[in-house]
């Protein structure tokens, strides 16, 4: 769908110039960004390939580690019904500390797997009564908290900034860490509301 909808504005944008005589100017438009999208992803690439060892260094150094053991009262508030030593635990942390980082790439591989191991748990705890195509609680509350992740280092944003010209890149980290802080602690509330409400329903079914 989302496909569709650029290729209907382009087309669009494309008539447009067509029909007003700017045929030249949609030329020149398209070239000029293209060399500024490649440029744009050399920029990124550099930054990406930064961070992304950056935290196979912390992981071989046992920081990730000692940062996991840490959030683990975060976890367990979040998702107490995945057992303490569940891999999932493990992958979800690992997801977190990406996105906070501001990895969103590097918190992708860590994200799947965690939504592979909530699924397998799913399906164990389910038993006959599973569904493939739905969704278990944990793995809303995962995706949802993944979606409004607290940044401290938005890097995507500042590679961005730089690689256009801005004068401050990092300007933006305060505004950005305030309005991931609060989009997150929205979204706690909201999944602990819901779970709330979900575990109050079953109770009053299984009477």
């Amino acid at each position: 769908m989302l496909n569709m909808l650029w290729a209907l504005m382009i087309l669009v944008g494309i008539v447009y110039g067509a029909l007003n005589g700017t045929m030249k100017e949609i030329t020149e438009a398209m070239l000029e960004s293209a060399g500024e999208a490649v440029s744009l992803c050399i920029a990124t690439g550099g930054v990406m390939a930064f961070w992304t060892g950056m935290m196979e260094v912390a992981e071989s150094a046992g920081l990730i580690r000692s940062l996991t053991k840490k959030m683990d009262p975060f976890i367990r508030f979040l998702f107490p019904a995945i057992p303490k030593e569940h891999e999932a635990r493990k992958y979800i942390s690992l997801n977190i500390i990406a996105n906070i980082l501001g990895l969103g790439w590097a918190c992708t591989p860590a994200g799947l797997k965690a939504m592979e191991a909530l699924a397998a748990m799913e399906k164990q705890r389910s038993g006959p009564d599973y569904e493939e195509n739905r969704a278990s609680n944990e793995m809303c509350t995962f995706l949802i908290l993944n979606i409004s992740s607290l940044q401290l280092i938005p890097v995507n944003m500042i590679a961005y900034r730089q690689q256009y010209g801005s004068p401050q890149p990092a300007g933006i980290i305060a505004p950005a860490i305030l309005a991931t802080l609060i989009s997150t602690a929205v979204a706690v509330i909201y999944c602990k509301v819901k779970d709330q409400k979900s575990s109050f329903r079953s109770g009053v079914k299984s009477f």
